[in-house]
């Protein structure tokens, strides 16, 4: 059951994941304001300092959007926190979530009740991603409120499972807020995820692709030119798997055919999100690249999805 905070403001079942270095607040405001759940990483600010700037201006804007248009409120927003013993900043960004009140926390790599519990003193809620059904147990029974199922083909730090698996798996056991990710890119593919058991979708590689992300313009671009064959999955630039554009592993010299492995235990997340080549010439991307087809407005492009989900669902009923 979904709680009020991930039904109330929203256009569509649909929160906009967290992009390390390409979400800021003027793409979280847009998809807020565009009604679906904005999201940032808590590590995008940096100096760490600029946290608490960052969420001053997202809550004051949103404020004063929801004053100046009560027809239409924006939707909430989210935080992302990297709970991995290699992330030096967590205390602080989560005291600054505090501070803030930060509706929706989603907390990654790693499940910690005294997270949970710092966002439930305020009110607000916990999703934690997970990529297989043992990750989740935990998870719950460490006190997170909703899941966020990272199946195959999501961007990312992607697990292998087949969604249908993954969801149904989960779905037997948790009746709580279940989101779901991998290769969704279409309204069509929303009310796919929702048809098989998940309460929303988790959205991330289309909105690399618009004017208010913080992507250079060949990133976005090659988003655009690529389809679902253009996807590497590898662990070597983070010591964790994820998804990544092989034209950007071609540009910077590597053969993406013939990556090597790196070791999971020596994963350092902090030297891994600041290196050159681990995402700023490393470009990352889910298999749904190919339901994009050119850099549009966020506005644009929730737009595309409302209608393309109404479709789909005016279809099936017929």
């Amino acid at each position: 059951m979904l709680p009020p905070i991930l039904k109330e403001k929203l256009r569509l079942p649909v929160v906009a994941s967290p992009l390390f270095i390409i979400s800021h607040p003027a793409l979280t405001l847009a998809q807020c304001k565009a009604g679906v759940v904005g999201a940032f990483p808590a590590l995008n600010a940096r100096p760490e300092s600029q946290l608490d700037e960052w969420l001053a201006m997202v809550t004051e804007e949103l404020a004063a959007h929801d004053a100046a248009h009560p027809d239409r409120p924006a939707a909430p927003f989210a935080v992302n926190q990297i709970v991995h013993t290699s992330n030096k900043r967590l205390e602080h960004d989560l005291m600054m979530c505090v501070k803030y009140k930060v509706p929706i926390v989603i907390s990654s790599l790693g499940a910690v009740p005294e997270v949970n519990a710092a966002v439930h003193s305020y009110g607000g809620i916990v999703l934690h991603d997970v990529i297989n059904n043992r990750h989740a147990n935990s998870a719950v029974r460490k006190g997170a409120d909703g899941l966020i199922a990272v199946a195959t083909g999501a961007g990312g730090h992607a697990g292998t499972l087949s969604p249908f698996a993954l969801v149904q798996e989960i779905r037997e056991w948790f009746d709580g807020p279940l989101l779901l990710a991998g290769a969704i890119g279409t309204g069509d593919a929303i009310l796919a995820a929702q048809a098989m058991g998940a309460d929303m979708a988790y959205i991330g590689t289309p909105f690399i692709a618009t004017e208010e992300a913080r992507a250079v313009n060949p990133y976005k671009e090659m988003i655009a030119q690529s389809q679902a064959a253009d996807i590497v999955y590898s662990n070597y630039f983070t010591g964790i798997h994820g998804n990544y554009l092989k034209g950007s592993i071609l540009a910077s010299g590597m053969d993406p055919d013939n990556l090597p492995l790196a070791d999971p235990s020596k994963m350092d997340f902090d030297k891994a999100t600041t290196g050159a080549k681990a995402w700023k010439d490393i470009w990352g991307a889910g298999q749904g690249v190919g339901s994009v087809k050119a850099v549009v407005p966020v506005a644009d492009l929730v737009d595309r999805l409302e209608q393309e989900y109404r479709d789909a669902r005016t279809r099936i009923c017929a």
